[in-house]
């Protein structure tokens, strides 16, 4: 199987449909990793924060943390996203829980994972530099302890998040070609 090269970084199998969360805590890097692989790979990026519903996003512009409740509509919104997209798509959310991993997994058979893993202190960081963005500062340390480290599970990437774009795009497209998985039509 040759691979199809739409940059020096996104070598993946063309015959292959993917379905890919990256995840991990606020700051982490999701939105930048997430659009630039949907973008080299050519796939539909769903950005999980656009389907927080409202009373979610007030609650976290607040310094509020969402609660399993708050978060098992979100997560009903994403899984019926990966259904929508049985060609595969790039989806950030951050996925803290096992349980939500695995609610996500329900939905799309050969589901992968691109962990970004950061240091409270550089999320920290990265979070307050945002400008505009509803997420609160005060939610990171929240984030941190309700994170259930993926590492380990299957279909799990782990990444440093303070490595440069395009070495985490490198990483996660040679991961992804050396251990495809198929996405049921």
């Amino acid at each position: 199987m040759t691979p199809h090269l739409t940059s020096q970084h996104s070598a993946i199998p063309t015959t292959q449909r993917h379905a890919l969360v990256i995840m991990g805590v606020a700051g982490c890097g999701k939105s930048s990793l997430g659009g630039a692989v949907a973008q080299a790979w050519q796939l539909p990026l769903v950005e999980g924060d656009d389907f927080h519903s409202p009373a979610s996003r007030q609650k976290m512009h607040q310094g509020v943390a969402l609660n399993d409740n708050d978060r098992a509509g979100w997560l009903d919104r994403l899984g019926e996203q990966l259904r929508q997209h049985p060609g595969g798509s790039v989806l950030t959310c951050s996925a803290l829980k096992r349980a939500y991993r695995d609610r996500l997994r329900l939905e799309s058979p050969g589901l992968r994972f691109a962990f970004l893993q950061i240091s409270r202190a550089d999320a920290h960081a990265r979070v307050g530099s945002r400008g505009g963005h509803f997420f609160s500062t005060t939610l990171v340390d929240s984030q941190f302890a309700t994170l259930q480290d993926p590492t380990g599970e299957p279909g799990v990437l782990t990444l440093d998040a303070t490595q440069a774009l395009p070495q985490l795009q490198a990483e996660l497209a040679a991961w992804m070609a050396s251990s495809p998985a198929m996405i049921s039509p």
